[in-house]
């Protein structure tokens, strides 16, 4: 009976070996010139991997020019102008925050200062400063001190908890220059997941920015990270949230593309169920982002993230002209889900890519067939 048990486990462990071993198989990865996958992208039009902008998730030229202008003159008043000018309910207003307070804390990464140095990302401080009243300079800096935590610190520990304190004051401070934005209550929701707000706390937060602004995809993409395992609640309170936010989502909204970030944020490590991409979960998830993005609006910042999700689960459920036609609308820019996980986003989204051409082309695809 012993060594029937024993047969039984070896056998288990066999099964479980060789899904671990065609997952790395199956994991993306670059093919050899001559190997019968190794299709040319370029022939598509699409940017070369070093072209590939790993800083957003699509096109915004007046963020990148004011950018550049900011960390080459360290004048921040480009950044208050645009900001001031931008939607504050809008996701667009939401990307521009994070994306300037992203810069100031790169920039103090790769100078810290010391030894007479000007610490990076001092035009922050200087905004700081010179206009305390300003609420974007406000929202900036309270994202800032986030990103610093999660980028310099490890959840848990006190200097990561000390600077999360005060990001949360800081986020206290940004809501009262500006009552009516969302954005400072935005940026509290990473602060909540750091902290790890009770449930109550966390959703009188929730209930603030659903009176400012109900739709706001960056929003619940915020908060479903408290809702996740691997956070403060479950598989079943993730898929929960996200399938009530796709259920009052408004015509033309990307919300019904929320379970599909549900999913992605729940993957099994190793896929022990066959064909697990074209299970039941994720072919309706995929189908409830297709037609968000199907659906919103052409100039909808928010459009980018769906697509780039979508790229990830129909390459890897091989619905490679789907993913074709999803690569032709988000090619140049990278900086998304899933890509921005890996340590060279550009890589990872060009591997992708790379499949997805091969496997067009393996079922009679060409770019004379792919639609522009």
């Amino acid at each position: 009976m012993e060594i029937l048990w024993v047969l039984i486990a070896l056998v288990m462990l066999g099964f479980v070996l060789l899904q671990i071993s065609r997952r790395r198989r199956s994991a993306v990865g670059l093919v050899p010139p001559g190997h019968p996958d190794a299709a040319d992208p370029a022939n598509y039009g699409f940017a070369r991997e070093e072209e590939l902008d790993i800083r957003m998730p699509g096109p915004d030229h007046d963020l990148l020019d004011v950018l550049d202008l900011v960390q080459r003159t360290q004048d921040y008043r480009g950044a208050q102008q645009l900001l001031a000018g931008t939607e504050a309910e809008g996701e667009r207003r939401w990307q521009r925050v994070q994306a300037f307070a992203g810069a100031a804390s790169l920039e103090l990464t790769r100078r810290p200062g010391g030894a007479g140095e000007t610490p990076g990302g001092q035009w922050l401080r200087v905004w700081r400063a010179e206009a305390p009243k300003d609420a974007g300079g406000a929202a900036v800096h309270a994202e800032f001190l986030v990103q610093q935590a999660w980028r310099t610190a490890t959840p848990g520990t006190d200097d990561f908890r000390i600077i999360m304190e005060e990001a949360r004051a800081a986020c206290s401070e940004a809501a009262l220059l500006a009552p009516g934005d969302p954005i400072p209550y935005i940026v509290e929701l990473s602060v909540a997941r750091g902290l790890g707000y009770p449930r109550e706390e966390f959703e009188q937060l929730w209930l603030k920015i659903l009176d400012r602004a109900p739709n706001h995809m960056g929003a619940h993409l915020a908060a479903l990270h408290y809702w996740c395992e691997k956070w403060h609640g479950s598989r079943d309170l993730a898929y929960s949230f996200a399938e009530a936010a796709a259920a009052r989502a408004p015509q033309g909204s990307l919300l019904a593309a929320m379970p599909l970030f549900a999913v992605f944020e729940h993957l099994p490590e190793v896929n022990l169920v066959s064909g697990f991409y074209q299970s039941e979960v994720v072919t309706k998830a995929v189908h409830g982002a297709l037609h968000a993005v199907h659906s919103a609006r052409p100039e909808d910042p928010m459009q980018a993230h769906v697509r780039h999700l979508l790229v990830f689960f129909l390459v890897r459920g091989e619905r490679w002209a789907e993913a074709m036609n999803q690569i032709v609308v988000i090619d140049g820019h990278v900086g998304a889900l899933p890509w921005t996980l890996s340590t060279d986003p550009a890589a990872e989204f060009a591997v992708y890519r790379a499949l997805a051409v091969a496997g067009y082309e393996a079922n009679g695809g060409s770019p004379a067939t792919l639609p522009h």
